[in-house]
């Protein structure tokens, strides 16, 4: 390598270092041409040093599947509590109650329900039906778990969520797709593609009267919403993202100044004075291919397993967390390795939402170690014992 190219080099590499202290300081933006300019400090966003403490949650299964075109991500509550997420949960001192699942009967089709749209009497019933169980859940003063089906599922969910905490909600929405689409913008029609839309206040205009849900208004702003690890979106979508500034990380982000930062700095933009309930819609295909490959809508090129965990972590950790939606597997669409890669996936995002440590943790209420053999003194001789000592004194901190 020549003086000249090498010179060129440590140049560049202390543009780009300068480029993520400055993000980290927050004077910059993660894109020289992105509209989201004077970002806030990251290191304003409190987290808390315990990974895990004891948690109430309420687990919810929404078997619905008419959102999209495949069927299958209607069996996903009932296979990810038959891979024993519920257990694995118990085992680390949460306290969890399962509150069934939201079964809406085959409504049919209406009469008066713009052309576009697929669907919407069932998934007018079910986010009605889901919206007010998550609200009866946190009245018990637990977090909601939901499972879905697909994504258009997150409609209710997310309702019941801001209506149980008064309005007062952030979103964060990890998904390969924006989900952002409206009726006269969607290609499908598929609802899965359009809840966000549905949710946010700024964009009920663009949308005609849905009869069925008149219970569901758009109170949130679009400002407290937040995508992590975006790669299809479409041309709309984008336009909405731009129009009003949404913080919107797609994986180009991630590449350049990783999850951890990416993942902070989102969440402090969408809840700056760590006043909202934290609400994380998680699509299972935000994750590559490789990790969950039991998807309908599966994108090359999405976060790894422990970036998807990582997130969740950061999560649980800022102490806002009231609500996760785990939606879009579907168990038909791989074999059973594929199935299991994938559900083991999910059941990991869902541990770390709610504290799961990956360095470990104490077990809870066990303050000794078992199997005391403290030596005794036989006939002048100090010897092993033979049977562990019951009382054995506690652990000593250090």
């Amino acid at each position: 390598m020549s003086l000249q190219s090498l010179q060129t080099t440590v140049k560049t590499s202390i543009r780009s270092f300068s480029s993520c202290q400055a993000l980290l300081r927050g004077m910059g933006s993660l894109d020289d041409q992105s509209p989201y300019e004077n970002q806030k400090s990251i290191s304003k966003l409190k987290v808390h040093q315990r990974t895990h403490e004891s948690s109430r949650i309420g687990i919810i299964g929404v078997p619905f599947h008419k959102g999209q075109s495949s069927s299958g991500v209607e069996e996903a509550p009932s296979a990810l509590r038959e891979f024993g997420m519920v257990k694995q949960m118990i085992s680390i001192g949460h306290n969890v109650k399962d509150f069934g699942d939201i079964i809406c009967e085959n409504i049919g089709e209406r009469n008066d329900v713009p052309d576009k749209i697929r669907s919407l009497p069932d998934l007018a019933c079910a986010s009605h039906a889901l919206s007010s169980k998550v609200q009866e859940v946190m009245r018990e003063h637990r977090k909601v778990l939901t499972i879905g089906g697909d994504h258009s599922i997150a409609l209710g969910s997310v309702d019941g969520h801001i209506q149980a905490k008064n309005g007062e909600i952030c979103l964060l929405w990890v998904d390969a797709h924006a989900d952002l689409n409206t009726a006269d913008t969607s290609e499908s029609g598929h609802m899965h593609g359009m809840p966000v839309s549905l949710l946010v206040k700024e964009l009920a205009d663009y949308w005609p009267y849905l009869p069925g849900l008149d219970w569901q208004k758009p109170t949130m702003s679009i400002k407290n919403l937040a995508y992590i690890g975006l790669r299809s979106v479409d041309h709309y979508e984008r336009l909405i993202i731009e129009k009003y500034g949404v913080s919107a990380y797609g994986m180009e982000d991630i590449e350049k100044y990783g999850i951890h930062a990416v993942t902070t700095l989102a969440l402090e933009r969408i809840n700056p004075t760590g006043t909202k309930s934290l609400h994380v819609s998680f699509d299972i295909d935000a994750l590559d291919t490789l990790e969950a490959p039991c998807t309908g809508t599966s994108v090359r090129g999405g976060l790894t397993l422990r970036e998807g965990v990582h997130i969740m972590e950061i999560a649980h950790r800022t102490g806002w967390l009231g609500a996760v939606d785990m939606v879009e597997i579907n168990p038909r669409l791989g074999n059973i390795l594929q199935v299991k890669t994938t559900l083991e996936a999910a059941t990991h995002i869902i541990k770390a939402a709610f504290g799961f440590s990956r360095s470990g943790h104490v077990p809870q209420h066990i303050e000794k170690l078992p199997g005391y053999y403290a030596p005794i003194l036989i006939e002048d001789k100090v010897v092993k014992r033979e049977e562990p000592i019951v009382s054995a004194p506690f652990l000593e901190k250090s």
